[in-house]
């Protein structure tokens, strides 16, 4: 598809200048696509390892949770769980910047711990899935923030690679079309002229 425009020199100049701005766009969009990808693929990879990871600590955490459950009385469970913890958490948000794209950075502030409950009346089992369940937490933030900024790298990738797509099958072969175009007319154009020129150089000889 062409774009309407009259064939003339200035028009010409004007597409030239626009199709060269219009490729050196692609290649700047395609070197962030490229490198957006890259890093998208890299922080998958982590991501599954940090999942996987999770997956087992909760896993053996309720193990553990579940033994103790089965061995200590509704009552004490209940009384141990219930000891408030010794800091209050916050978490704070950053964000980095990935190719010009702000990604969020998730750190806890404060330490993870719990109350002194009475070890009489507890299990070891009680322990350990606390003692996980304390180690699964800043690694449960983590993959969170893996996965936000998974979601939104995603989103900028296919913002990035629509606009490759356009520039590259849609704009940059309209330009290039017109501009054939255009320098067919022009050329079409002048042999009419120069035609017109001899004829009229020929008339002149006969009188």
């Amino acid at each position: 598809m062409k774009i309407e425009v009259s064939a003339t020199r200035m028009e010409l100049m004007n597409l030239r200048r626009r199709l060269g701005v219009a490729v050196r766009g692609h290649k700047l969009l395609k070197d962030k696509l490229d490198e957006l990808m890259r890093h998208f693929l890299r922080m998958i990879k982590g991501y599954k390892a940090l999942h996987q990871e999770v997956e087992e600590l909760i896993l053996e955490a309720h193990k553990h949770f579940l033994f103790a459950r089965a061995t200590m009385t509704p009552i004490d469970l209940r009384e141990a769980l219930m000891v408030s913890a010794e800091r209050q958490l916050t978490v704070s948000v950053s964000w980095e910047n990935i190719m010009n794209v702000r990604v969020p950075k998730m750190e806890i502030k404060g330490e993870v711990s719990t109350g002194q409950y009475g070890y009489l009346t507890t299990s070891a089992d009680l322990d350990l899935a606390i003692a996980l369940y304390k180690k699964v937490l800043p690694k449960l933030l983590g993959l969170a923030e893996k996965r936000s900024s998974l979601e939104i790298l995603a989103t900028e990738i296919e913002s990035t690679r629509r606009r490759v797509n356009a520039l590259e099958y849609v704009l940059i072969p309209t330009i290039e079309e017109t501009i054939h175009d255009i320098v067919m007319r022009m050329n079409e154009l002048e042999r009419s002229n120069l035609t017109r020129l001899m004829r009229v150089k020929e008339i002149v000889r006969k009188h």
